[in-house]
């Protein structure tokens, strides 16, 4: 996340759209329910990391089949991107269902609402689209691919206490270190999580990131036994670390989906280009397209192209 690329994604959305308002006004209601739009012009927005950014790409390269020109840009700041979609400056997003709901809701409601995102899928795509469609959003169909919060320890360490779940690692009774985020021991979904829903003895937080090097390598090496990291990780195997798994269902479901700007981009024609990813993308095939990234130095357009074409959604 580097410091200087909101400050530039700021400036260029300030030129696009005279600084993005908030959006369509609620009382405006063809931005609810006129006729979707169909632009032969898109432009599809990426945050800027690396996951984000092979999404764009396959967005991008799937809409430009449908007959679309299109291109992309990358703000890194969700309270820059989302008052861009909204005006139709962007008008597609790759975004995580369950963090999503929660962003919006906060919007509308105050950042002490209760949040919407929860483990069940249909409840959080439910809450998500409700809150969308009021501000020009359509949010389509999620695929396959999952990118959730999860918690790795080493190989030796699963093998020896003989750890494939979360339960399993509460069962056991080990103290244990976790290296994550330093907001982890208080969020819902980490440290009070994980001693509430299975019992782990969390015994201290080390605030070294989420599945930051430095995190990782504070597991290796044994200071810490547990990390915070996500499921599209594509390191864990550099650092001989394993999955434990989500058995309880701790994460919420934050579904990869795309999010369109209705009046520019939320036509049939845009529905079926996009739709056409979820027949094949998985959380597995998203880790290992980063890995090709972040480990290889590919380029995140030549990655998503030979992927298309591998999975005969491109000609090659």
């Amino acid at each position: 996340m580097r410091a200087s690329r909101p400050l530039v994604a700021l400036c260029l959305l300030t030129a696009l759209c005279g600084g993005c308002a908030t959006g369509p006004s609620l009382e405006d209601r063809d931005a609810v329910t006129g006729r979707p739009g169909d632009g032969r012009r898109l432009v599809v927005g990426s945050a800027g990391f690396t996951e984000s950014d092979l999404l764009a790409q396959m967005y991008a390269l799937l809409l430009q089949d449908a007959g679309h020109r299109t291109k992309i840009l990358s703000v890194t700041n969700r309270e820059l991107y989302e008052p861009a979609l909204e005006n139709g400056q962007i008008d597609v997003v790759p975004e995580y269902a369950a963090t999503f709901a929660d962003w919006l809701n906060a919007k509308a409601h105050g950042p002490d609402a209760p949040p919407v995102g929860s483990p069940d899928p249909a409840a959080t795509m439910k809450a998500l689209r409700a809150l969308a469609a009021p501000r020009g959003l359509t949010v389509l169909d999620p695929g396959r691919a999952v990118d959730q919060n999860a918690f790795a320890v080493t190989a030796p360490f699963a093998a020896e206490h003989r750890l494939k779940t979360l339960s399993d690692l509460g069962a056991s009774g080990l103290p244990i270190r976790l290296a994550a985020g330093d907001e982890c021991v208080r969020r819902p979904y980490c440290a009070p999580g994980l001693k509430e829903v299975y019992g782990i003895d969390v015994t201290a937080v080390d605030p070294k990131g989420v599945g930051t090097t430095q995190a990782k390598q504070a597991v290796r090496s044994g200071r810490d036994h547990l990390v915070l990291t996500t499921t599209t990780d594509a390191t864990l195997d550099d650092f001989g670390l394993v999955l434990l798994a989500d058995d309880k269902h701790l994460q919420n479901a934050d579904l990869i989906v795309p999010v369109v700007n209705r009046n520019r981009a939320g036509s049939e024609g845009v529905v079926r280009a996009l739709d056409r990813l979820n027949t094949v993308l998985t959380t597995a095939d998203l880790a290992h397209l980063n890995e090709r990234v972040d480990s290889w130095r590919r380029l995140p357009e030549d990655v998503a192209r030979n992927y298309l074409v591998r999975k005969g959604l491109l000609a090659s």
